[in-house]
């Protein structure tokens, strides 16, 4: 199951009467329970098989310019002329490609549409998201390494 497909399958119950959906594969076992006060989540565990010996096991995370890219639309905000950049999907949020490496962009940097301003880890993949406008970065929305969701602001841009 891809991000995409869990975006679908999220933005179906959020339509929908249903309050919980729960789906086991032999590679992941996905819960999506709506919750009142929270919103829609999902939380991803690793299936264990208590029949088989316990082995080591090796994860390999794919290198983040090895994702395709997600391009990010921009919505309006009613905050003056500024533009908020939201996020494309659910994950994690990185301000970088890694914890040595520099940010791709900071407040009062000048950006332009199809420049990567930030990463989105979601279920082991590393999503390059990629600007669709051009501005200067007024605000930073999220604190790097949280948990971000659906259309949720990452950045404010000014763009004159």
């Amino acid at each position: 199951m891809d991000t995409r497909e869990i975006q679908k399958l999220i933005d179906f119950i959020s339509k929908s009467d249903l309050n919980e959906v729960n789906i086991e594969t032999a590679e992941l076992k996905l819960s999506i329970k709506r919750n009142a006060n929270v919103g829609v989540q999902y939380v991803q565990q690793p299936v264990v098989e208590h029949s088989l010996p316990a082995a080591p096991q090796v994860q390999t995370a794919t290198a983040p310019s090895a994702a395709p890219a997600v391009v990010v639309e921009a919505a309006p905000v009613t905050n003056g002329n500024l533009i908020e950049i939201k996020s494309p999907m659910i994950g994690t949020f990185y301000r970088s490609a890694g914890p040595d490496k520099p940010n791709f962009i900071e407040v009062g940097d000048d950006i332009s549409s199809g420049q990567t301003i930030c990463i989105v880890e979601a279920m082991k993949l590393f999503n390059e998201i990629e600007s669709e406008i051009s501005g200067k970065i007024v605000k930073v929305l999220v604190a790097d390494a949280t948990p971000v969701e659906f259309d949720q602001p990452l950045f404010l841009v000014d763009p004159s």
